[in-house]
């Protein structure tokens, strides 16, 4: 039987074994990470935890609705047993009706039919890290040789342990400008996410450096289940011109390969940032996002106007 429980009600050590054990868990399922990136999350919790999938709702104008919170990539449904289409589309059809409106992804092994209208794909880009370094860089595109080329005649140095609140500054001081939608708020509850990935050993930092001593790019990654978590990063003007974000990732590719671990880059759609991250050797992986629109009409058909814009 699938309940549905709010916040206060859920039992979080119950909900950590669940994550802990699941077969496809991953960092963002954690009680502390869903805590800092929406606080008073939901729940559908199967039998004792044996299921369990996190709800991240919000209300405007009296309007109840599912999206998916910044900083996680991936939710959805998260098993201790192999999950079929019918399990997770179960789960999909026992979201509360109070929601009106939902947008979310689910993740990798969250399978569903993909001829249903409400569903789509999603990519991301993953490198399996077991292979030796020399092994994983014969993979490596031409143009990302090229690149590395050009960061090591800049004499480029990597740094470990760098303060997240420098690769915010320099990420809000570049690309940061042109992403209106983005606040102090947001940028405050990633600091803080760091952080507490940092007191439970699972974030990691690094920082690129100008022979100058100058930091020109910087990268936060997160570790869980076997994998290594592209996070976040920022470069500088003078680090997009020194190739030093792709020179940053080839040093964790380094320090990090001849072990069981997969360096997840966390996507993209976006066609450029794709072939960026196929560069590196990394193989497509696809995960589903979930679109249901149970608003009155008028509002379902601004809706559909305003994504189809977005679109265009």
């Amino acid at each position: 039987m699938i309940r549905y429980l709010k916040n206060s009600e859920i039992d979080k050590q119950k909900w950590d074994k669940c994550i802990r054990e699941a077969f496809n868990g991953n960092v963002y399922g954690w009680s502390w990470y869903l805590d800092i990136v929406h606080q008073n999350w939901e729940a559908l919790i199967e039998e004792d935890y044996e299921r369990v999938f996190p709800l991240t709702g919000n209300q405007r104008m009296g309007i109840h609705y599912l999206f998916q919170p910044f900083f996680a990539q991936q939710l959805g449904i998260y098993s201790r047993t192999i999950l079929n289409p019918a399990i997770v589309n179960r789960f999909i059809t026992s979201i509360p009706k109070h929601y009106r409106l939902i947008d979310i992804r689910l993740n990798t092994h969250n399978r569903l039919e993909t001829n249903l209208s409400h569903v789509q794909s999603h990519l991301n880009h993953e490198l399996d890290l077991i292979p030796d370094y020399n092994k994983i860089a014969k993979n490596y595109a031409t143009n990302t040789r090229r690149n590395l080329k050009k960061a090591q005649e800049a004499n480029l140095s990597i740094m470990r342990n760098i303060r997240p609140e420098d690769v915010v500054s320099i990420f809000r001081s570049n690309r940061g400008r042109t992403i209106s939608h983005w606040n102090d708020r947001e940028y405050k509850r990633l600091i803080n996410l760091v952080y507490a990935g940092i007191y439970r050993s699972q974030a990691r930092l690094y920082g690129a450096y100008t022979a100058d001593n100058e930091l020109c790019a910087g990268a936060i990654f997160f570790k869980s289940h076997g994998k290594v978590i592209f996070l976040f990063s920022g470069t500088t003007k003078l680090g997009r011109e020194n190739h030093a974000l792709t020179f940053l990732i080839d040093q964790v590719i380094k320090e990090l390969c001849g072990g069981p671990l997969v360096l997840d880059f966390e996507g993209s759609d976006n066609s450029n940032l794709a072939r960026y991250y196929k560069g590196f050797g990394s193989k497509e992986t696809n995960y589903p996002g979930v679109f249901i629109n149970r608003l009155p009409w008028p509002l379902k058909w601004g809706l559909r106007l305003a994504r189809l814009r977005r679109k265009l």
